[in-house]
């Protein structure tokens, strides 16, 4: 059977959409960028019209500066948060489907964390972003997700949660009822007040909500030697190490030599310390020695292109993994 790329030029679109943005990048099969667009929150959990409508806005950005249209694409892969269970595939095929694109694929944001993390067709994918979430896939090619629902259905932390472990720090060592904290300056800073007691009020008379990235402060506290921050990101390190650790437990993995890929900002650009990726490495190794912890040094996306590529039946070369390796982050690439 022929793949779609031996009848004619052939372009992927890659698609990586999370609680806070979505990223499409158009290729040719050697690689090389055509296009790229940008647009927000891409969870539908969060809010099903605003994702159809950020997901339609960033792909037809990267189509346009790429030159052709939906029907040239020979396979648009969609790594989405919240592409999770078959509830969430009868809401995003839909969506998806009314983008336009002749042939495509829809999975959850870890899988494509997982393919542009490791050459290896199996491992661990851990995200921790504004959600968290773990996904594992074995030699058997058996998937397994442990996570993603929430802190009411067993997850902790992600930046939509730490920011609030933040807040009730700095409130819990004004009222007295934990130590003193660097955050509590840092905070004051953030959202611009004199003191914890007017922000307090502030906040319970007008129910406000802390901004997700409050979440950040966490890094710049632990950096300066933190006690409560630390303890904070390392909790949160022990906690995705649970869930990748259950992965491989349940996946038959134990005694296999894999990659444990670490995606999401606070884990690849926020943890300089480690805080996070000591603890989580510790609790992996005692259910997985083998298993390498591996900090994602590309672009999610990337790994929604590879995967488009190998749905149209192409084995990627070691020259378009270097070219696109070679690109960085989304926010660095030049079209």
């Amino acid at each position: 059977m022929k793949r779609w790329s031996d009848l004619k030029m052939a372009y992927y679109v890659g698609i990586d959409a999370g609680g806070s943005k979505t990223h499409a990048l158009v290729t040719d099969e050697h690689g090389h960028v055509l296009g790229k667009g940008i647009s927000g929150n891409g969870n539908h959990q969060i809010d099903a019209v605003e994702t159809a409508r950020h997901l339609a806005e960033a792909t037809a950005e990267a189509l346009q500066q790429a030159g052709i249209q939906h029907a040239d694409v020979a396979h648009a892969y969609f790594g989405l948060a919240g592409a999770d269970r078959e509830t969430d595939f009868r809401i995003l095929r839909p969506i998806v489907s009314a983008i336009g694109f002749p042939r495509f694929s829809i999975a959850c944001d870890t899988i494509i964390g997982l393919r542009a993390g490791t050459d290896r067709p199996y491992g661990i994918s851990v995200i921790c972003g504004t959600g968290t979430n773990c996904a594992g896939r074995n030699k058997n090619g058996e998937q397994l997700q442990v996570g993603g629902f929430s802190y009411m259905y067993g997850d902790f932390g992600g930046g939509g949660a730490l920011n609030e472990e933040v807040f009730r720090s700095v409130i819990r060592a004004w009222d007295g009822r934990e130590q003193p904290t660097l955050l509590t300056d840092l905070l004051l800073s953030k959202l611009n007040y004199s003191s914890v007691e007017d922000m307090y009020n502030d906040y319970l008379d007008h129910d406000k909500s802390v901004p997700v990235d409050v979440a950040k402060l966490l890094f710049a506290a632990a950096s300066e030697g933190d006690a409560v921050a630390i303890e904070i990101l390392n909790r949160q390190g022990v906690e995705l190490g649970k869930a990748a650790a259950a992965a491989a437990r349940r996946l038959g993995m134990g005694g296999d030599t894999f990659d444990v890929v670490l995606t999401g900002s606070l884990v690849t650009r926020g943890d300089t310390g480690g805080w996070i990726r000591g603890a989580l490495e510790q609790v992996v190794h005692e259910a997985a020695p083998g298993a390498r912890i591996v900090t994602l040094t590309v672009d999610p996306v990337f790994g929604a292109i590879w995967a488009a590529m190998e749905e149209d039946g192409l084995t990627i070369s070691a020259d378009v993994y270097a070219r696109m390796r070679a690109l960085g982050s989304f926010e660095n690439i030049q079209n």
